[in-house]
């Protein structure tokens, strides 16, 4: 299933899609011509376009220039014209290994057939009007069945939005405002201290560490009758114990609280149903997206009838949430979870790819890096942040494209090739990284 890949920074085009694939692309020189004069147009580049129009550059914070590599570096892509399997083309036609794949949102590989074909078919019947999708009431039949304490699901476009509908919820269900949160879980107001937050709305969340036990008791009980909910993201930086998942449910029960687990990242990746399937805890909610659609913007909350139902008496909606193409590309992957163990394929690649980059880092005998997480979302550790960002730039030069500063994300599009040009790149960035400091 992986796809044929080529890359390099000397490829000035990409190659020919197969026979069965999506039509050939237009050449560069059209796609990307501004209507302007070739010989009297300004030379402006892909970011200096962007940021006169967009006021971070980028629409998503973590494909910022800064973000990529550290700082905006010249002779580095920020935008890209195709992706293909684990291959992506920057707009000079130049080609790279991807290991962030989309930030985790792509598990089986970029531009897959079946979800692709099932994408166009809906797209072709209209992909949304005045009624809702059919293929709605079959994802939520599926995803019931596929998650043991899915007994209703309410869709949505972002985990951001899908984490926030579930903090509803409990709010709602519990008649309470107090959060107790650990993780990462988008901009929106309740899980944000950015400026035009207002500080009211930051004093209903409670923030507590990764996997300690006593902070959590401890923030349990200085909110006492006013808990809401309990919203932890299951994994971060590396598995978490059992011990703190089930104090979490305990003490939720206890309190008559609600656990909300946010699998965004997790789910139909470590396991269909995300880490709940792996570690046997229950939440009562869960919210899912990313790979749970192949990179297509769907996202789902699910959860226990009685909490799910108060979505009546509160309001959660979004114009677009049963838009059908997305809603297609999500079934096409359950049809891909039902045919194989696509989590146990992603888990053994991830193995590999954390594997050659723990070669590529002993065979350097470089200091103050080394690879943690679990496999199917493996990250690099630093103890300089600098030299991190100068390995990430090095990398890219050499064809493959690193996480700065959180997780590498394997698929199913990631063959042995692709192993060995993460060792070969990550080797000859580690090089050059130490010659730099030599110099």
């Amino acid at each position: 299933m992986a796809l044929s890949r080529f890359f390099g920074r000397g490829r000035e085009t990409p190659p020919p899609p197969p026979e069965d694939d999506v039509p050939d692309e237009p050449e560069a020189e059209s796609t990307f011509d501004d209507g302007a004069d070739p010989e009297h147009a300004p030379e402006r580049t892909w970011i200096d376009r962007a940021e006169a129009v967009l006021p971070t550059g980028v629409s998503t914070g973590s494909k910022r220039a800064a973000a990529l590599y550290g700082e905006p570096v010249d002779d580095l892509p920020t935008h890209f014209a195709s992706a293909r399997g684990a291959i992506i083309t920057d707009t000079n036609g130049l080609q790279y290994l991807d290991c962030t794949m989309a930030l985790g949102a792509v598990a089986l590989g970029y531009a897959e057939p079946r979800v692709t074909q099932a994408v166009v078919d809906a797209a072709l019947q209209g992909n949304v009007c005045g009624l809702s999708s059919w293929r709605e009431v079959e994802l939520g039949e599926r995803l019931c069945s596929l998650i043991p304490f899915a007994e209703r699901v309410q869709f949505l476009k972002t985990g951001a939005e899908a984490t926030a509908a579930a903090v509803r919820l409990a709010r709602a269900y519990t008649a309470r405002d107090q959060v107790i949160a650990c993780g990462y879980f988008g901009w929106h107001d309740w899980s944000s201290d950015s400026v035009g937050v207002p500080v009211s709305v930051r004093k209903t969340v409670t923030w507590v560490p990764f996997d300690e036990v006593g902070a959590l008791e401890l923030a349990v009980a200085a909110a006492g009758s006013s808990l809401a909910a309990i919203v932890l993201e299951p994994v971060i930086e590396g598995a978490p114990s059992i011990a703190w998942l089930t104090r979490a449910r305990e003490l939720a029960d206890k309190h008559g609280a609600v656990l909300i687990f946010d699998e965004i990242k997790t789910g139909f990746r470590v396991a269909p149903g995300g880490y709940s399937e792996v570690c046997g805890v229950q939440p009562d909610l869960a919210a899912y997206g990313k790979a749970m659609a192949n990179g297509y913007p769907l996202s789902a909350v699910v959860g226990r009838q009685p909490i799910m139902e108060l979505a009546r008496e509160s309001w959660i909606s979004s114009t677009l949430a049963s838009e059908s193409t997305s809603l297609a590309a999500a079934l096409a992957v359950l049809d891909w979870h039902e045919e194989a163990d696509i989590c146990a394929t992603i888990a053994e690649t991830g193995r590999e790819m954390r594997a050659a980059m723990d070669r590529a880092i002993a065979a350097s005998g470089i200091d103050g890096v080394s690879t943690l997480g679990i496999d199917q979302m493996w990250l690099t550790k630093w103890s300089d942040p600098d030299r991190e960002s100068r390995f990430v730039q090095h990398a890219m030069r050499e064809g493959v494209l690193f996480k700065r500063g959180a997780y590498n994300f394997a698929a199913i599009a990631h063959d042995e090739a692709a192993v060995r040009d993460i060792e070969s790149a990550a080797s000859a960035a580690l090089v050059s990284l130490m010659e730099d400091e030599q110099a």
